[in-house]
């Protein structure tokens, strides 16, 4: 009898082990197959190479603001933004750049359309929290060009005024550093904003297109 039961258990444990192989193989199936899924489905992704090494990778939303995520695309796949500054920086609200002049007056050749709902884009529904990335403009609504801010702070009076078109998902130690940057007077509009010494970009490079989703 003895002899009996040992084999039944030994035959016992053998099938609780075919079964757990079984289904390890199928759950590891299973994450392969969402992993394919969440990499079908990417949204475009950049990153920004500061002077100092130091990174920032944001993802981007076409399905909220598609003609921005075109034109931040367009300008960076074109090295418009290689050796441009952050040239307004004030720490828990944004950090600004893109401006090729600079000081704030500058842009690129070609005026996108402000997709935000105070100009009758009701689809972009984006918040302006921390490490949102949204773009610059002048009183005109149809004015944003290459002039880009990131929020270092929550600014809820922003949300629908400006074309907020993507978020920091890597770098916020960098964002954190950048803005933190000593900063001086503006001597036109007295804003404390005006950084001490020049925050350069190397460069924004595009990590991923976006273009399987």
């Amino acid at each position: 009898m003895i002899k009996l039961y040992s084999k039944r258990f030994i035959v016992l444990v053998m099938v609780v082990l075919v079964m757990v192989t079984l289904f390890t193989g199928c759950s590891n199936q299973t994450e392969n197959e969402n992993s394919e899924t969440i990499n079908e489905s990417q949204n475009p992704r950049v990153q920004i190479e500061m002077e100092d090494g130091s990174k920032m990778v944001l993802e981007l939303y076409p399905e909220f603001a598609p003609k921005t995520v075109e034109n931040f695309l367009n300008l960076s796949k074109a090295g418009f933004y290689k050796g441009l500054k952050f040239h307004r920086i004030m720490e828990d609200f944004m950090i600004q750049g893109g401006d090729p002049n600079g000081d704030g007056t500058g842009g690129s050749d070609e005026n996108i359309e402000g997709e935000f709902s105070e100009n009758g884009f009701s689809q972009n529904t984006l918040k302006h929290v921390k490490g949102v990335i949204s773009m610059a403009r002048s009183a005109d609504y149809n004015s944003a060009s290459s002039q880009f801010f990131i929020m270092h702070g929550d600014g809820s009076f922003l949300d629908g005024k400006y074309a907020a078109f993507g978020k920091l998902i890597e770098g916020e130690e960098t964002l954190d550093k950048l803005a933190q940057t000593p900063v001086d007077k503006n001597p036109h509009t007295g804003e404390l904003s005006v950084p001490k010494e020049d925050v350069v970009i190397k460069e924004i490079i595009v990590l991923d297109n976006g273009e399987n989703k």
